[in-house]
């Protein structure tokens, strides 16, 4: 039923206290209500959170938008210190400052005399080489009248810069400015105030490396013949070990760890971590390379390929969002009025199924609002309900060019506007029992239903055996073959079986030969540091978290933005603080797909690779990070727009520039037809799957998303009307709806709902009632502990020097906090066990509230619970910088110190003896007391 405020059906005081007013007013409202939640909420509504979004999920933005965000707003008056310095250049060598007017000859003459200055002793006159360098890179916008010819320029130098090996020579340049910024005088002098001019030349540096790079990849991408044999050159080079036996790659990364540990406070993170993306992903690949990886690795142990793509499917899926409620239409109908009181019970928010049942008896047939229904369909108002989950969906490889084009005139999932010509006589949408994922069933499963269906009809077990049947009924036949017949073994589950045999029979098991992928190389050169890189890359994501506040930032990443002198004006500050937002989004979309590249590589290559990663993440409160950035209204996020593109790069420097006021910014912020920023979708969707990665198929992980109270905050990032993101944040509440309680599930069968229809189905899990095994209490530390001697096993086999130097507690910024390792293990831990409680829990949906199976948190333990919460910043706080690191744990787990050499000392060589006699055999022990 639907509850309507007393003020809506009474007349105004002078007509009569209390007289109902006309039923049929009130009939007409309750009808308008139900109608609006019959219908497909597809549609744009008011109250709706607007059309789905148009967003295409990729490894990058276009070309033109990754340079623009290389720079910052405040950078804007270096650009002409580039052209001054090009043209003082030109005059000391005689010639025209116009390059195009040189020669190829030419061109590459004064390229090479640059280069030679590189290498001056004098600052001054090298940083002079540099940005002239760095004008060719950018296109010699000076000499263009538009962003085409500019575009056209950089992709033509920049042939020419790196054939001459100007790539190289900024490498050695790098080095050199990476040896100043961190000299102790240095540090000492700046960490209390670092703007941007404390950065200016590393600035240079970085911008030159970056363009090359991204031109190069994008120009790969493209398939340019120009810079075919080029770019294989550069993908070789940058897999390759420099002079100094770093690879670039593990060279940023130090620098982001300098940076997070106060040594280098001056570094400007945006572009080294932009740096670090892109020469990554050029380096390792992307989402094709990605997926041809697997096929072929699959393909090398016997499996079948990957036929479902999740970016492919995801196009088909239509994203979904509540229908309209009847709060929602009576705002609508009275817009002026100000309810003081909900019109609605708070249970019916999320649950108007209600209403669905009560009008699936009464109204049936046709919607008079639904113009593409037919009488003659036979299809009610519940199979309309559903069309919004359910949608026909052809699998690319199994379907039709007839199938295709009228999948494709049915359905326009992003709500675009169509060029087809309009739909005379087009057929209702046929709803299909077809979902979109082909569902899965693992080993683990197939066997735990032998299991159960033999104690049930025979009263006994056959450990393992996996094919028998003998003694059991037909159905059970019937369902065995059906389970077998989607039974799907991953390229995890066989890497784990061989690294078990190994560990078995060490002698008799061949182990392959290892095969320096690029991944393999940056798994092996990060190794020994890897637990430091994760803990900077996961401290500049917290810093650059819009949810973060400025008390509890450690670093300042604002380095690079904030000029020397602060803006006096309301335009430069109304600019300055754009360029901020901007400065934190970039960051953000850099460090989150930097973690995603390394998680999906390093699991193709070995899972081991990818657990080990994930552990340390894991320990470094990835987890509670990440739910802390999505703890904000994620569609006003989604939607923020913090650009000038009138400030952008190259619109600022090329052609007559406006007069820059109030209205131009307003302007600047309308000139982009989309409704939403590119980047914020991007770092969300990436964010999401990082959570996905690391919680999947890992129970104590998902208990922390259960006592974080992750539900709420993952509902409202469904308000986002994009499939994609709607599909990982399902998984994510699919994974611990087990542990939410009846009434959680009782108050979200919308919830539950949309993750039957796009999630993928798992035959004989139990996901959604908590009956099964995996639902009940477990020893959360040991399957932890477990996971991580596995891992450091591999580790010590396949690599001893690096996995030693990496329990040693090696590398940049490390240092041996024993006291944070144990508080961070002891909160982890505890909070592990506040989800084992029993019987009821509160009210909000937390609980058991009498369904069997399930653990979670129980009543006493509340309070212990918020200040968990507390401490680890899900409500209000953070965690502090003392996060875990190797060193801090290693006696905890399995690394490898009994594999250690130990110096004794000559005192102690010399006194062993004595020590013995006089401690040991001397010494009664009463083991019957003991």
């Amino acid at each position: 039923m639907v509850w309507i405020h007393y003020k809506l059906v009474r007349k105004p005081k002078n007509e009569g206290e209390g007289v109902i007013m006309n039923v049929g007013i009130l009939a007409k409202l309750y009808r308008q209500a139900r109608m609006a939640i019959m219908e497909d909420t597809h549609d744009v509504d008011a109250n709706c959170d607007g059309p789905d979004l148009d967003f295409v999920y990729a490894d990058v933005d276009s070309y033109q938008n990754e340079i623009a965000e290389l720079y910052s707003y405040t950078e804007f008056s270096e650009f002409q210190m580039n052209v001054k310095a090009f043209e003082d250049q030109m005059e000391l060598y005689d010639l025209p400052p116009n390059w195009q007017k040189q020669d190829a000859s030419s061109q590459r003459s004064i390229v090479m005399k640059l280069m030679d200055q590189l290498e001056v002793s004098d600052r001054s006159f090298r940083m002079q080489a540099a940005r002239c360098i760095l004008y060719l890179a950018q296109g010699c916008w000076a000499e263009v009248q538009s962003d085409e010819e500019q575009h056209q320029n950089t992709r033509d130098n920049v042939i020419v810069l790196y054939q001459l090996g100007v790539f190289s020579s900024f490498i050695d340049l790098l080095n050199m400015e990476i040896e100043t910024a961190c000299s102790p005088d240095i540090v000492a002098v700046k960490i209390t105030n670092v703007t941007l001019v404390d950065s200016t030349d590393i600035r240079v540096i970085l911008s030159v490396l970056y363009i090359i790079t991204e031109t190069i990849r994008d120009e790969r991408e493209k398939g340019s013949e120009d810079y075919k044999q080029l770019a294989e050159s550069f993908v070789q080079e940058i897999n390759s070990p420099l002079p100094d036996g770093e690879l670039l790659a593990v060279k940023l990364l130090g620098m982001i760890t300098r940076f997070c540990s106060g040594a280098a406070p001056q570094f400007p993170m945006k572009k080294v971590v932009l740096l670090l993306w892109k020469v990554s992903l050029l380096g390792l690949g992307g989402m094709d390379v990605l997926k041809n990886l697997k096929n072929e690795y699959r393909a090398k142990v016997g499996l079948d390929p990957i036929t479902e793509d999740t970016l492919e499917v995801t196009k088909c899926m239509r994203a979904s969002s509540p229908p309209a409620t009847a709060t929602d239409i009576l705002e609508n109908q009275y817009p002026k009025r100000n309810f003081k009181r909900s019109l609605m019970k708070q249970r019916f928010l999320d649950e108007p199924e209600q209403i669905d049942m009560e009008m699936s008896g009464n109204e049936g047939g046709t919607n008079a609002n639904n113009g593409n229904s037919s009488a003659g369909s036979g299809s009610g108002n519940g199979e309309d309900e559903l069309s919004q989950y359910y949608r026909p969906f052809d699998d690319p490889s199994a379907s039709t060019s007839g199938n295709s084009n009228n999948s494709t005139a049915s359905a326009n999932p992003n709500n675009q506007p169509s060029n087809m010509q309009p739909p005379v006589t087009v057929p209702a949408v046929q709803i299909t029992p077809r979902l979109p994922w082909t569902p899965k069933v693992r080993q683990k499963d197939i066997d735990q239903f032998l299991d159960i269906s033999r104690n049930k009809f025979i009263g006994y077990s056959l450990i393992g055996d996996h094919e028998s049947l003998a003694g059991l009924p037909q159905p059970i036949h019937e369902g065995f073959k059906t389970l077998q017949r989607h039974m799907y073994v991953s390229l995890a589950d066989v890497q784990i079986k061989k690294e078990e045999d190994i560990a078995r029979n060490p002698i008799s098991t061949h182990e392959d030969e290892i095969k320096l992928t690029p991944a393999e190389i940056l798994y092996q050169a990060i190794l020994p540091n890897l637990p430091q890189y994760m803990i900077a890359l996961l401290k500049v994501l917290l810093a650059a978290s819009p949810t973060s506040k400025s008390k509890t930032e450690s670093i300042n990443i604002m380095a690079d933005v904030l000029p020397k002198k602060m803006p006096l004006t309301a335009t430069q500050s109304t600019k300055l603080t754009v360029d901020m937002g901007r400065h934190k989004e970039i960051i953000v979309k850099a460090v989150s797909a930097i973690i995603l590249l390394y998680l999906k590589h390093f699991k193709i290559n070995h899972v081991y690779q990818f657990e080990f990663m994930s552990q340390h993440l894991v320990f470094a409160n990835c987890i509670p990070l990440v739910l802390k950035f999505f703890n904000q209204t994620i569609t006003e996020y989604v939607n923020t727009k913090n650009s000038i593109p009138l400030l952008d790069f190259p619109s600022c420097v090329i052609g007559e520039q406006p007069d820059l006021s109030g209205d131009s910014f307003v302007y600047g912020g309308e000139m982009s037809d989309k409704p939403y920023s590119w980047r914020n979708v991007f770092s969300c969707i990436n964010l999401l799957r990082i959570l996905n990665k690391l919680i999947k198929w890992k129970h104590s992980r998902v208990m922390m998303l259960v006592v974080f109270k992750s539900a709420p905050i993952l509902k409202k990032t469904l308000k986002v009307r994009h499939a994609m993101m709607q599909l990982y944040v399902l998984k994510l509440l699919k994974m611990q709806t087990k542990y939410l309680g009846r009434q959680w599930r009782k108050s979200n069968m919308k919830t539950l709902s949309a993750i039957y229809a796009k999630v993928r189905h798992r035959l004989n899990d139990d996901w959604a009632f908590g009956n099964d095994l995996e639902s009940r209490p477990w020893d959360f530390q040991a399957e932890e502990c477990t996971l991580r001697a596995c891992v450091d096993r591999f580790n010590l086999r396949r690599y001893p020097e690096a996995t030693q130097k990496c329990g040693a507690g090696g590398g940049v910024g490390s240092g041996n906090n024993g006291t944070a390792a144990q508080n961070a293990e002891n909160a982890q831990q505890s909070n592990m066990h506040a989800g084992n409680g029993s019987g009821d829990r509160d009210s909000n949906g937390y609980g058991n509230n009498g369904s069997s199976g399930g653990g979670g948190v129980g009543n006493n333990s509340s309070g212990q619970q918020n200040q968990q919460l507390h401490d680890y910043g899900v409500e209000g706080g953070f965690p502090s910088d003392e996060i875990l690191t190797h060193s801090d744990f290693a006696f905890f787990g399995h690394s490898g110190w009994w594999d250690r050499k130990v110096e004794l000392t000559d005192y102690f060589k010399a006194n062993y003896a004595v020590w013995l006699e006089e401690e040991v055999y001397n010494s009664q022990t009463d083991w019957d007391a003991l």
